[in-house]
């Protein structure tokens, strides 16, 4: 793995005068949307490009009052203007600063209308893995911290979402990281003056195969991280429960975080992470189910382990709250076990 943090990254899409790219290759947009002091309304949303498949899908995902609603759609890559797909759009009104983000009538019962702003500077940089397979990762990512402001309806209820957090990721590359991973992490802990961002993948055998991020200050900072070590509490069913993280970085700082995780919901799964994204479904397909949160649906049963769960942080007296993505493998080989 090779990365570098606070490079520029190519905001925008690619559009179609790029040709002759790769059948693996895709550009991907990640944004999450929560209050700052609650645990419910959680919405992910995300969109990718496909080109040489000519396809375009993308997801919402929103958790809270006791179920996750889950909205996916695609369509022929050809058939869009590159802004979205079904009741999506979007627009990069200036890039890495100002996005617009809109959803419109559709089957869950959820629409919104938002501008996402940067309030800390981006972690990015260019990626590259040996795969066990044959294939080989390398691409681009960035991931930032920011704020909201517009409205989002649930159920005909309005929430004026002015000043609430939001992490968005962007990708662009071939990512195969398949086989022989134990853990991955994506953490994103949002604080009132910064957020702490990373990305960490263990193997079965817990030898890292990568770790990147920062943490991004409002005041401009980007301080690289260098460390992490964790503790995490998961249930039987490979749910997460609680945990702690201690991080390092470049700059000599050390945090100790720990996360609460039992407000439940964010199963990727209903996002199609389970092997979907970029496979070819025709035109204009929308979709859509919904989860309930009693104990019945696990990472364990679902399609796909990865989970974005949205959870309270504590960093000494200090509280946040962000996204902490999951995922440990279901191989019976293998059994989580503790770095801190």
């Amino acid at each position: 793995m090779t990365s570098t943090s606070g490079g520029i990254f190519h905001d925008p899409l690619v559009g179609p005068e790029i040709i002759d790219l790769p059948n693996g290759f895709f550009d991907r947009l990640m944004f999450n949307l929560h209050p700052v002091d609650t645990l419910e309304p959680s919405v992910i949303m995300g969109f990718g490009i496909y080109p040489a498949r000519d396809t375009a899908d993308g997801f919402v995902v929103v958790s809270g009052a006791g179920e996750q609603r889950n909205l996916r759609f695609s369509t022929l890559l050809s058939a869009t203007d590159r802004d979205g797909a079904g009741p999506f759009r979007f627009e990069v009104v200036e890039p890495n600063r100002l996005w617009r983000l809109r959803l419109g009538p559709n089957e869950i019962g959820t629409e919104f209308d938002l501008g996402w702003r940067a309030r800390t500077p981006a972690w990015s940089g260019s990626v590259a893995v040996a795969n066990t397979s044959a294939e080989h990762t390398s691409f681009d990512h960035l991931f930032q911290s920011g704020r909201y402001e517009g409205t989002l309806r649930i159920d005909g209820r309005r929430y004026d979402v002015d000043g609430w957090y939001g992490q968005r990721d962007r990708s662009r590359g071939v990512r195969t990281m398949s086989g022989g991973q134990g853990l991955h992490v994506w953490y994103q802990a949002q604080f009132p003056d910064f957020s702490i961002g990373f990305l960490l993948v263990e193997t079965r055998a817990q030898e890292r195969i990568l770790l990147e991020g920062a943490v991004m200050h409002e005041s401009g900072v980007l301080d690289p991280i260098t460390d992490v070590r964790h503790a995490l509490v998961f249930t039987p069913d490979l749910d997460l429960v609680e945990g702690d993280v201690v991080v390092e970085t470049a700059a000599g700082q050390r945090y100790v975080v720990h996360a609460d995780g039992r407000a439940g919901g964010g199963y990727m799964a209903g996002a199609g992470y389970g092997g979907h994204h970029g496979v070819s479904a025709g035109a204009d397909r929308i979709e859509s189910d919904r989860y309930p949160l009693d104990g019945s649906v696990s990472p364990r049963a679902l399609d796909s382990a990865l989970t974005d769960r949205l959870c309270a942080f504590t960093l000494g007296d200090v509280r946040g709250s962000g996204i902490l993505e999951f995922a440990s493998t279901r191989s019976s080989r293998y059994r989580y076990r503790p770095t801190l």
